[in-house]
């Protein structure tokens, strides 16, 4: 297990579609060394999430978890660590809403985009057992924003450029009204 660099907007590994991972390989001892990488650079740098393009591997692995009072994102909803195998998104309807983001791989910057309110995830966990789950709201946005990177897509090429701030305006100028629209989208 080690902390791994993680990539920045330019690297070309972050432009490329990750391949999928076969049964025999998820069960090598490198492929499971190669999560516990993911789990322990994604907590290092205090991400919700991280794909394996993002610390330069191309395989379809990516890894979300949210703690409660998670020091990065304190407005997110829990999510346990969940580690995703060749994971697929499919929208539940039709309803977007927007998201402000931001990535450990593109430093000190965030965005507005729209994502799908509601999404089912299949993937496989680190064991090979297969998971189906419905998310909705900021979560189901972390799950579509980990996708995003293994497909080689980064939330600037989703954002709309008027948008993009630094975390310190950010914080200053947009943080109040976009907590005001999570407790919009995350309340029953």
């Amino acid at each position: 297990m080690a902390v791994r660099p993680i990539v920045t907007v330019g690297h070309p590994v972050l432009r490329e579609r990750a391949r999928e991972v076969t049964a025999a390989e998820l069960a090598s001892a490198d492929l499971q060394r190669l999560i516990d990488d993911l789990i322990d650079t994604m907590r290092a740098a205090g991400g919700a999430g991280l794909a394996a393009n993002q610390i330069a591997e191309t395989v379809r692995i990516a890894v979300a978890e949210v703690r409660p009072n998670h020091p990065r994102y304190p407005y997110k909803p829990e999510i346990p660590l969940t580690v995703m195998v060749n994971p697929v998104i499919e929208p539940v309807g039709p309803e977007t809403t927007w998201i402000n983001e931001g990535c450990l791989s593109v430093p000190d910057l965030r965005g507005t985009l729209d994502r799908f309110l509601t999404v089912r995830v299949r993937y496989l966990d680190r064991d090979g057992a297969v998971h189906e789950e419905i998310q909705r709201g900021l979560s189901a946005g972390t799950f579509q924003h980990e996708v995003d990177h293994l497909n080689g897509i980064l939330f600037l090429d989703r954002a709309d450029p008027r948008t993009l701030t630094t975390w310190e305006h950010w914080n200053r100028y947009q943080r109040d009204a976009f907590l005001r629209h999570v407790a919009e989208i995350e309340s029953p």
